[in-house]
């Protein structure tokens, strides 16, 4: 098994938190805490008590409880874009590679072992939950020049890319990529908690109709047929 480390921009972090123990307790048990008890009830004071560590010790990786947040949603979606440039390395076919792309915006929240302090399953909870937190602030024009959003912008950038090598003259590559992402999100949360608001039914944890309906709305718009 190979050890993955994730690189991510320097200005969401005081202190890089995968280069230390501490730091890798804070990300493991920030996971749980934020997937239990949901972001406005988190704090940095409830994340040290449950490492037995102090809170000035949690403020010196982290600025704030929001970049923890930030950091945790570019985390997620850098492992996806991992995902996806793994499994279509060796893949010719674009329309494949699209394919697989769409399973990977699925599948990409079953916990890997290869990442021993992230449990992407219940990261990915947060990200359903809680991601657009992270974007939509009064600060977002000023994080996004300071390159706080680029782990989000490159992963639909990378599925703009494959929809573009499909269809190069479709004109809205850069928004069926964002919808594409964020539809896999808003229909888990729907099918969770709002129901009447999607047409998929997520049953112990099944996500195939979800993968099924993502193939069917960009087979659409696009004029391709998936295998």
């Amino acid at each position: 098994m190979i050890a993955i480390q994730i690189k991510l921009n320097e200005n969401l972090y005081l202190r890089d938190p995968q280069q230390t123990r501490l730091g890798k307790k804070i990300i493991e048990f920030g996971i749980l805490l934020i997937e239990d008890l949901g972001f406005e009830k988190f704090t940095f004071k409830k994340l040290a008590d449950k490492i037995d560590s102090t809170e000035a010790s949690v403020y010196r990786y982290f600025e704030n409880k929001h970049k923890f947040l930030l950091y945790l949603v570019s985390w997620y979606w850098e492992w996806v874009k991992f995902q996806i440039e793994y499994n279509t390395m060796n893949i010719e076919s674009h329309v494949r590679r699209l394919q697989i792309s769409i399973s990977m915006l699925v599948d990409s929240s079953r916990t890997n072992p290869a990442v021993e302090h992230v449990d992407e399953n219940k990261l990915h909870r947060i990200i359903v939950a809680e991601a657009v937190k992270a974007y939509h602030s009064k600060d977002v024009d000023e994080e996004n020049r300071a390159g706080l959003f680029l782990t989000y912008k490159t992963l639909c950038r990378v599925l703009c890319n494959q929809i573009i090598n499909i269809k190069p003259d479709f004109p809205y590559a850069h928004t069926l990529a964002s919808t594409l992402i964020e539809m896999t999100n808003n229909n888990i949360f729907y099918a969770e908690h709002l129901p009447s608001l999607t047409d998929i039914k997520i049953q112990d944890g099944n996500l195939q109709e979800l993968k099924t309906m993502l193939e069917v709305f960009v087979s659409r718009i696009l004029g391709v047929s998936f295998e």
